[in-house]
């Protein structure tokens, strides 16, 4: 005969219809023909009965009120699910419970005080309701194979109440579940959670997590194959989600494993309710209702997963005791007397360290429990204080302790290393240590205000990769528009090929910004950005990017913003990288470019700027390699306006010159207002860019620039401005026929000369075989006269302007900042 399966459903499993009709589904997919379903309460319903007998005990005038409103929360789902008989039969019996209970609650107003048998007789009807509605809509629905019977958890399971809770009476609650439970090879049983009878037969409750502790009861009373518990969540999760936005499910962690989790906050189930499996080996699934195609976590005696760490938890509001003195060293049964003082005032301590010295004995309890355990330790060893044998008890309030825990630590190099790693670069000090000699749990005490960061990092070393990267966006429009298409288009091959997991968190506007707690979905990051989004906040942006549970923070900034460049020496500082074409920064004023400079050695911080010359042209680089490898540059020279050699390659006089401007601007060659190309200032400004590269201190006052809008025209609107163009196309026909006549062509030339230092933008006139007098219609052209390159300059050519290719520049150098990081690209 099959082995039975126990499933267990939480609360929120069967909160109201959708979920109850959810459950059953599950339980009909399941082809085990022998089931035992353990239900909760309905979500909330317990603390509502609970709140309801506080209220009769405080003679609240709302207790009939409140019965009837859990009542007709119940009749909603069964109106919902069940018709007929069975719908008639449930309500009668929930109406004459209500009644019980109004019944009950009288007396307790009555007197102004509830026994906590009331108590748990009255809480207990939740489950009683839950599992009487479901047992007969499962039934009803008719597609569970053999009868669905409806089981009373009181007339089975035995309890006896302890110092450390409900102990089940193992030999009484087995001979009641063999007397009740049919011997059908096809029976689904119904049974109440939480709910069971003490050694007098009357009911009692199992405590918080009750209906958890009855599903491994049943396991065991019914020698189960494996139990389910099925919640909310995907299963057992590395970290709090709430903490840590990347906690991953676990994919199967032994027994220990599970109650060291719980024991230290995990959201596991609790230790006790476990026992019952693990003393029979039952292997413990925890799943989600809600996504029942996930696989889940599995507890069981022999995991398979290959983690060494299954998981970071920690406990919040502890308080650290220190007893500390000279006269403790070699002196027998000190720590016996310690702890044994506060085992007498029922304190329970949750760790303890001690130095091999034996100087000190630290350990680390509940922080509500502080003043009272420095009572207790500074009775115990009040001789030794008056003495001086001991000299001193401190408590240090307001500290946290983190675990790691995990199996697969044990005999494992580099796990301690790795988390004081993690914890050291997110600037957190470690108060205590302890380690048992399992290998299986690190923990340590910190200060509490620091918590979450400690978890974050230390899950960060474990459970994602170094090369992971947090990116922000500022400036989504063409440029960084293309940028993120690009990106979106290469993710999964850097994730797969390169390990590279790059991750666009932020995305800000001029007004307004996206914050993703893990990412911006790439494939459709504009319907994320329209839909939902807040003012835009340069410092948030940043300390949002900056998270400090990911190991690297990138900024692109996509804009030509002065006042975004004029952060940049905060952020480089701080230890985020930059990556950006605006050229702002590097051709501003000289105060700001040292200040980047310091800045990103202060912070250890990339700055990378190709994009802000030649677009996605290497001319940056190739300038820095040859410098770095010990080339002298003597001179440079190029053009570098898309714009502008447009205008000089196709002008040959045919038209006059204010024709071939408007032409350009009508194709998108310039900028909406063309006087931006034609000021030659935009070219200045990454002549001094590679000037300073070159190692010149040059202000963009420092340029001999020679401007093609005529002053007249400088003070007008753009439409205006090429309206009144053609006034001065004689100067500029006169500039091109002189040239001509002397066999030569026009083109705007930007030079720098390393000897002079000088620097200079205009119009040149060239032979017609000169590198410059043949190019491509909007190609930037860059010559290199250097030390090794003299007789035969170094040109770097091609497409300097355009969306896509500046894009691809800004993605190549987000690139190399992750070779830079360790990514082996």
């Amino acid at each position: 005969m099959d082995r039975w399966r126990v499933h267990k459903f939480g609360g929120s499993s069967v909160a109201d219809a959708i979920c109850m009709e959810r459950v059953a589904r599950i339980l009909e997919e399941d082809p085990n023909p022998r089931l035992g379903v353990v239900l909760s309460a309905c979500r909330g319903i317990t603390d509502a009965l609970l709140n309801v007998v506080a209220a009769a005990e405080r003679q609240d005038d709302g207790v009939d009120r409140r019965i009837e409103e859990i009542r007709k929360r119940h009749q909603v789902i069964a109106d919902t699910l069940l018709t007929g008989e069975p719908r008639t039969q449930f309500l009668a019996t929930l109406e004459q419970d209500c009644r019980d209970i109004a019944g009950i609650l009288h007396t307790v107003q009555l007197i102004r005080a509830a026994s906590q048998m009331i108590r748990d007789l009255i809480s207990g009807y939740g489950e009683i309701w839950s599992t009487r509605l479901f047992s007969a809509y499962l039934r009803a629905r008719g597609k569970r194979p053999g009868r669905v019977e409806w089981v009373d958890a009181r007339d089975v399971v035995s309890v006896e109440w302890g110092s450390l809770g409900p102990a089940v009476r193992w030999d009484v609650s087995q001979q009641n579940i063999d007397r009740i439970v049919p011997a059908d090879p096809a029976v689904t049983l119904i049974i109440t959670g939480f709910i069971a009878r003490d050694a007098k037969g009357l009911q009692t409750t199992l405590g918080r997590n009750g209906s958890d502790f009855s599903g491994s009861i049943f396991g065991a009373l019914l020698d189960a194959g494996e139990i389910i518990i099925w919640t909310d969540v995907d299963g057992v999760l590395s970290a709090d989600p709430r903490l840590v936005p990347d906690a991953k499910v676990i994919d199967s962690l032994s027994y220990n494993e599970a109650m060291e989790l719980a024991y230290f906050g995990a959201k596991v189930i609790h230790p006790q309710t476990m026992a019952p499996a693990v003393t029979k080996g039952i292997p413990i699934w925890i799943r989600n209702t809600f996504a029942p195609e996930k696989p889940g976590s599995l507890i069981c005696a022999n995991p398979t997963s290959e983690l060494a760490v299954k998981g970071i938890a920690s406990i919040d509001r502890c308080a650290l005791v220190n007893l500390e003195g000279a006269g403790m060293i070699g002196v027998p049964g000190t720590a016996h007397r310690l702890f044994g003082a506060l085992r007498d005032h029922g304190m329970s301590v949750i760790l303890i360290s001690q130095g091999s010295s034996e100087h000190s004995i630290c350990f680390a309890i509940p922080e509500h429990e502080a003043v009272r355990a420095e009572a207790v330790v500074r009775e115990a060893f009040e001789s030794e204080l008056r003495q001086g044998q001991i000299q001193s008890v401190e408590v240090d309030t307001g500290c946290s302790i983190l675990a790691v825990v995990g199996d697969g630590m044990a005999g494992s190099h580099g796990v301690a290393a790795k988390v004081f790693g993690a914890l050291g670069s997110a600037a957190v000090s470690v108060r205590a240590i302890a380690q048992g000699a399992s290998e299986r749990n690190i923990s340590v005490v910190i200060d509490g205000k620091h918590s979450s960061r400690a978890l974050r990092a230390v899950h960060s070393s474990f459970y994602l990769s170094q090369h992971t990267i947090s990116i922000g966006l500022i400036g989504p429009g063409l440029v960084g528009g293309v940028l993120l298409d690009q990106m979106a288009s290469q993710i999964e091959r850097l994730s797969r090929d390169l390990k590279l997991d790059l991750r666009v968190r932020g995305i800000m506007s001029s007004q307004r910004m996206h914050l993703a707690n893990i990412e911006v979905p790439l494939n459709h990051w504009r319907d994320a950005v329209s839909a939902t989004g807040e003012p835009a906040d340069l410092t948030r942006f940043a300390d949002h990017i900056h998270a400090d549970h990911l190991p690297h923070a990138v900024i692109i900034d996509c804009s030509a913003s002065a006042v975004i460049a004029a952060r940049y020496p905060e952020w480089l500082a701080a230890g985020i990288h930059i990556v950006t074409p605006n050229k702002k920064a590097n051709s501003g004023d000289l105060g700001l470019y040292a200040q980047l400079r310091d800045a990103r050695k202060q912070g250890g911080s990339h700055f990378l700027y190709e994009a802000t010359v030649g677009a996605g042209l290497p001319i940056i680089q190739t300038l820095r390699d040859l410098r770095d490898t010990g080339d002298e540059i003597y001179r440079i020279e190029g053009i570098l306006s898309g714009t502008l050699a447009y205008l000089f390659n196709v002008w040959d006089g045919s038209e006059p010159f204010s024709s071939v401007v408007r032409t350009a601007k009508s194709k998108g060659y310039t900028e909406p207002d063309p006087r931006d190309d034609l000021s030659g200032i935009d070219f200045a400004r990454k002549l001094i860019i590679l000037g300073r590269e070159m190692g010149l201190n040059l202000e963009l006052g420092d340029v001999q620039l020679e401007s093609l809008v005529p002053p007249a025209l400088t003070a007008c609107g753009p439409e205006e401005f090429l309206e009144r163009l053609p006034e001065f196309d004689v100067p500029m026909a006169q500039k091109l026929a002189a040239a001509r006549s002397r066999n030569r062509v026009l083109r705007y030339v930007g030079s720098l000369d390393a000897a002079t230092g000088k620097a200079s933008v205009g119009l040149v006139e060239l032979e017609r075989s000169h590198t410059f007098a043949n190019i491509n219609l909007t190609d930037n052209v860059v010559r290199f006269l250097t030390r090794r390159y003299n007789e035969n300059p170094l040109v770097v050519q091609g497409p300097g302007a355009g969306p896509e290719v500046t894009a691809g520049g800004i993605f190549g150098d987000l690139l190399r900042v992750c070779a830079y990081l360790g990514a082996k690209l």
